[in-house]
């Protein structure tokens, strides 16, 4: 756990994380009117007349929006935006520095659902793309499907279709170990939340039938009365059988228990009930639904954790920075399901021969595999991105990888520049 007073005088110091640096001298009179007036007139005509070509003269390219109204900030709640700056700008520094993506925080003060959607509608011509971040449901789920119906950059909401990226990617390991195929498996899903939703959302995209959701009155089947809209749609992607009951009932011959609800919710009868081999995925931080070691000694034969200091971390930060990276690269319009299956592949795949049960999802603090990892991303989604449709410009995988390792080192170099100060 980190010192506070140690956090609090850094932040302090620096006055924050993140700064505006410029990628031009301007030293000489030359300097002035090239970047500035008269000679910038130049980039805007043709700019004029063709918007796209904004991906060519500006900083649109490679730079994204991180928008939150700081409702739901880490696990502290509703506390404003002021006081959830210091987590965009974190996010902003993990954009930077795992994947070369200059992101921009914009904490605003608008709670409305319709006023965020237009407040990031009106921003869309400065960025390549946008992270919604740290909004409350189920008002975030609205907010991120209907911009990504109506703008022509990608929307990339972290909470859900990251974490799901990352929880597919463990997914695919977790059962290529145990023996078993992933449109066979019964999946229960405990928490109904941002990475519930993109989970069922995910993994009904890729013809797995036999997903069960739970929220906090229990199974969530097609006809319960109470329902919101997105609750409605996770029953018809979900419970084929309507089934009624409690995690307790439903649990009985489930291969993989994903937790996204609550400290000490499995407990060993539940263990017990599933299937072979069974797979748990504890991910509520700090304190998780059921401990590793204590998983494990239930008769889990994979668990994957929230935690760093544990093996099996399914991290955010697996998908994100090279998820961004190849949407970028292509000038995407959108994210869809098929980006982000490639995208869990490609985590999954970077494991390589290091695959074991407390190995299940590589390590981004190893500096040489974090570079891999963001570049195998990077590629997977920029290909899936022109396959689909979705890109603007056609790029061969190998310039995907090349500009997106370049970017990495960069940082890295300015990094070590820093730490010298």
């Amino acid at each position: 756990m980190a010192d506070k007073e140690k956090v609090l005088a850094l932040h302090k110091k620096h006055k924050g994380k993140i700064e505006t640096a410029s990628k031009v001298p301007l030293q000489t009179q030359e300097d002035l009117s090239t970047y500035y007036t008269p000679g910038v007139a130049y980039p805007c005509i043709e700019i004029k007349h063709d918007w796209l070509k904004a991906y060519d003269y500006t900083s649109k390219a490679n730079t994204i929006a991180i928008v939150t109204d700081g409702t739901r900030i880490l696990g502290l709640g509703d506390i404003g935006p002021e006081a959830g700056l210091p987590v965009m700008e974190g996010k902003a520094v993990l954009f930077k520095r795992f994947g070369g993506v200059d992101a921009v925080p914009l904490a605003i003060r608008e709670k409305g659902e319709a006023e965020i959607i237009k407040f990031v509608q009106q921003i869309e011509p400065t960025f390549g793309g946008i992270n919604i971040e740290d909004i409350a449901s189920p008002k975030s789920f609205n907010i991120v499907d209907k911009l990504s119906e109506t703008l022509n950059i990608p929307v990339f909401h972290d909470d859900q279709q990251g974490t799901a990226t990352v929880i597919l990617a463990g997914m695919f390991n977790a059962l290529k170990l145990a023996g078993k195929k992933i449109k066979e498996v019964k999946i229960v899903i405990n928490g109904s939340g941002s990475a519930g939703v993109g989970a069922v959302r995910l993994l009904s995209s890729i013809g797995v039938k036999k997903i069960y959701v739970l929220d906090s009155k229990g199974l969530i089947y097609d006809g319960r009365e109470d329902l919101t809209d997105v609750k409605k749609e996770m029953a018809q992607k979900s419970n084929p059988e309507k089934l009624r009951g409690n995690l307790e009932e439903i649990i009985s011959g489930a291969d993989v228990l994903i937790g996204l609800s609550g400290k000490g919710h499995f407990g060993k009868e539940l263990v017990a009930k599933m299937n072979s081999k069974p797979i748990i995925f504890a991910l509520t931080n700090p304190v998780p639904e059921i401990g590793y070691e204590e998983g494990k000694s239930y008769g889990a034969f994979i668990i994957g954790t929230g935690s760093s200091e544990l093996p099996n971390q399914i991290n955010n930060l697996l998908a994100f920075p090279g998820i961004m990276r190849g949407l970028l690269e292509t000038h995407a319009r959108k994210v869809n399901n098929e980006i982000l299956i490639a995208a869990s592949k490609a985590i999954a795949k970077s494991v390589g021969n290091k695959l074991s049960v407390d190995y299940i999802v590589p390590n981004m603090l190893d500096k040489k595999l974090a570079i891999k990892v963001t570049a195998s991303v990077a590629v997977a989604v920029a290909e899936a991105a022109m396959e689909t449709g979705m890109a603007r410009v056609k790029l061969d995988s190998n310039e995907v990888k090349k500009e997106t390792v370049r970017k990495i080192k960069e940082v890295m170099k300015n990094e070590k520049r820093i730490g010298k100060d």
